[in-house]
């Protein structure tokens, strides 16, 4: 396992007056008003998705879950994000880049 298999790409656009923000590698998604709010949201979603795979209901297909990628499409806009932000050196206030480490520990929000 790499290092980087631990940590998740994800992006958020702004499009219609909603921020809407994709976790690629488990194909997640989540969508509010601000970006803080739909960053924090995806957060949240990625920890259950994990505790859910991993010690869940759903731990019988952890497997097939925690290998479940975004279709091409969504891959191709982040690198494309990606390329605009670092190679072009352009900031864009509808689209932002961002990185989530992979939960290590299996979190449940009841567990707190």
């Amino acid at each position: 396992m790499n290092v980087t298999d631990l940590v998740l790409r994800c992006y958020a656009k702004y499009y219609k007056k909603q921020w809407i923000a994709f976790c690629l590698d488990f194909d997640l998604a989540a969508q509010a008003d601000s970006f803080e709010e739909v960053k924090e949201k995806l957060e949240n979603m990625i920890k259950e998705y994990v505790f859910d795979a991993l010690v869940g209901e759903d731990k019988e297909y952890a497997d097939q879950l925690l290998s479940r990628k975004a279709p091409i499409f969504e891959w191709i806009k982040y690198y494309y994000y990606l390329f605009v932000y670092q190679v072009i050196n352009t900031k864009d206030d509808f689209y932002r880049l961002f990185k989530e480490p992979l939960p290590l520990t299996p979190y449940h929000h009841e567990n707190i």
